[in-house]
């Protein structure tokens, strides 16, 4: 059977708590739907189709195909989240903020409406929304796709980080974030599963905003950049043993967690912490 459609529902609503302040049931239509436009927009956005229109926009905008698909079902999405947003708004309390969209509408508010560069205002706060959506559930929901796999491929390192569960944490309590540095075995096989899963090859299109100098190469402001990070992933250089799920990647000699520099399932930055902190959480 496919769990895929449990593990995605579950992430989501994480987040639903996180945006919107509310779980929704899994009978919930408008939800179920709402997943499934999401799901298709994905679908669709790593198409070969897409790929060729975000090369080529101004050609392939006058042709018909996937892309003007994706274009309604994002529409979509922005009339959802425009109508949260909307209810949030209607019934706000600045002593007390719900959910992010609270939290954002009470900094918008504070904000001076002369400093058009914050970043505070409506617009904004639905693609920030919907980013969450986008890129936190399906990250998420396949990475953990990913480790159930795993699990079940290798039973052995699946005893070992449940006996890792049971030593540290048991079972009259939930887990905490705090319990990481006590499971370093647990810890070392979340990493390797985000390597060895490489959800993100390619990461996702970035711009440089000013002409830029990367050691001998000059990268001129507007240009499109793709970071292979498969090929960190998977360097011969870095890692042991590349092409193989090994946890031993991200353990020492004592048996206690390392980080590696090539370790880069999402790219560089402040991002990376947060969003590996997010995932196992959930």
């Amino acid at each position: 059977f496919s769990a895929q459609s449990l593990i995605n529902n579950a992430v989501s609503n994480i987040i639903c708590c996180l945006v919107f302040g509310e779980r929704f049931e899994y009978s919930d239509k408008q939800y179920q739907h709402i997943l499934k436009t999401f799901n298709i927009m994905l679908q669709l956005q790593g198409g070969l189709w897409m790929q060729i229109f975000n090369a080529m926009p101004w050609l392939v905008k006058w042709l018909p195909g996937p892309h003007k698909k994706v274009t309604s079902l994002t529409q979509e999405i922005i009339d959802f989240i425009n109508i949260k947003i909307k209810e949030h708004r209607e019934n706000l309390d600045p002593s007390s903020p719900r959910d992010y969209i609270d939290s954002f509408l009470i900094e918008m508010g504070e904000v001076s409406k002369e400093d058009k560069d914050s970043g505070f205002d409506l617009n904004n706060l639905c693609f920030c929304t919907m980013d969450l959506f986008g890129a936190g559930t399906e990250t998420t929901t396949t990475t953990l796709h990913w480790g159930l796999l795993y699990m079940i491929y290798y039973p052995h390192i699946q005893e070992r980080v449940q006996a890792e569960i049971d030593a540290v944490i048991g079972s009259s309590r939930q887990p905490s974030v705090t319990d990481r540095e006590n499971m370093p075995y647990t810890d070392a096989v979340i990493h390797e599963i985000q390597r060895m899963g490489d959800i993100i090859p390619l990461n996702v299109f970035r711009i440089t905003s000013r002409d830029t100098v990367i050691d001998k190469y000059t990268i001129p402001k507007g240009t499109m950049i793709l970071p292979t990070l498969n090929s960190v992933l998977h360097d011969e250089s870095m890692w042991e043993t590349p092409h193989s799920f090994n946890p031993q990647h991200f353990l020492d000699q004592d048996g206690k967690f390392r980080k590696r520099e090539a370790f880069l399932p999402f790219s560089a930055g402040k991002s990376v912490g947060t969003r590996l902190k997010k995932w196992v959480t959930s």
